[in-house]
């Protein structure tokens, strides 16, 4: 949304979440997330987003949301795996590294959330 000159934002609301987590894979020089991700539950909707691993910033895994919303379970994410493919990779982790580390990170998400 644009401002508008003199336009000031003053509240944001968010709908309530029946389950929430996030998790980070922290690159261990700078503590920054080399792969976060963060899993919301509300109701049957499923929302499972990644930081840090594609180049255009964050991105939504539906394969794991539709995974998630018939089972939101860690179990309900084996067998998943991301595409490698338009990923960053690094010396701090190649794109398949990083790919391997959005599982590991949702796992441990569902099962904090």
């Amino acid at each position: 949304t644009a401002l508008e000159d003199n336009e000031l934002i003053t509240a944001i609301e968010f709908p309530h979440v029946d389950k929430f987590a996030y998790a980070k894979f922290r690159n261990p020089a700078s503590l920054y997330a080399l792969v976060g991700v963060a899993v919301a539950r509300r109701g049957s909707d499923v929302r499972v987003a990644v930081t840090g691993a594609g180049s255009d910033g964050v991105f939504r895994w539906k394969e794991a949301e539709a995974a998630l919303a018939g089972n939101f379970s860690a179990g309900a994410l084996d067998g998943l795996k991301v595409s490698a493919a338009g990923l960053n990779g690094d010396i701090h982790g190649s794109a398949e590294y990083r790919a391997h580390l959005i599982g590991v990170m949702a796992k441990r998400a569902v099962a904090a959330a």
